[in-house]
């Protein structure tokens, strides 16, 4: 059986829904025929210190930037700290770029779309993000083909979702595409997550 590493990135004021329902859908799928599980999990931040996620939750990161293991799928999640803080950290939007040379899939949940596009990796291609903040995706991005109404855009290697919950659906659409609809459907009763794939 094929073991994919999905690699989710961690900053200060990560929305913690944007990071942690990837994680579940992820950790918790497992073979229909086997019962192994085919994703290891996670988390990677700058340095591995503790971040505070929004909201004051404190989270303790897996690996930093230097020692995490390769990675087949890279989720970089959203919020105040993505769109306002980390989009100005050159440490992070280089080593978004380097993944996005060796992973698979590249995929942001709510406004970590910002920092793919800040990074250069959605020019040219369809990216959605939060439906408030999609305006601003359109104004300061001018090379992206910003869609409007969807949970999410698969463009290949990189994918994108809407705000929050949206990381959820796109994940069992990834799920859906390694491992076929029955193991992602299976995968969202588990949870009691509707989602239609």
């Amino acid at each position: 059986m094929t073991e994919w590493t999905v690699g989710i990135l961690l900053f200060n004021e990560v929305e913690i829904l944007d990071f942690a329902g990837p994680y579940e859908v992820f950790s918790i799928t497992t073979m229909l025929d086997s019962n192994e599980q085919p994703f290891k999990v996670v988390t990677i931040s700058e340095t591995s210190n503790m971040i505070t996620a929004r909201n004051g939750l404190k989270v303790l990161p897996d690996y930093s930037y230097r020692n995490h293991p390769p990675l087949d799928i890279v989720i970089v999640p959203g919020g105040y700290g993505a769109e306002e803080i980390e989009i100005k950290n050159q440490n992070l939007l280089e080593w978004i770029n380097q993944q996005s040379k060796t992973a698979s899939y590249m995929c942001s949940v709510c406004t970590g779309a910002f920092l793919l596009a800040e990074a250069g990796l959605l020019n040219g291609r369809k990216a959605t993000t939060h439906w408030m903040d999609i305006e601003r995706l359109k104004r300061d991005y001018t090379e992206v083909n910003v869609q409007t109404g969807v949970k999410f855009i698969d463009e290949g290697e990189i994918i994108t979702s809407g705000g929050i919950s949206a990381g959820i659906t796109m994940s069992f659409h990834i799920i859906s595409k390694l491992l076929g609809i029955q193991v992602a459907t299976y995968t969202a009763k588990r949870m009691e997550y509707d989602v239609k794939l």
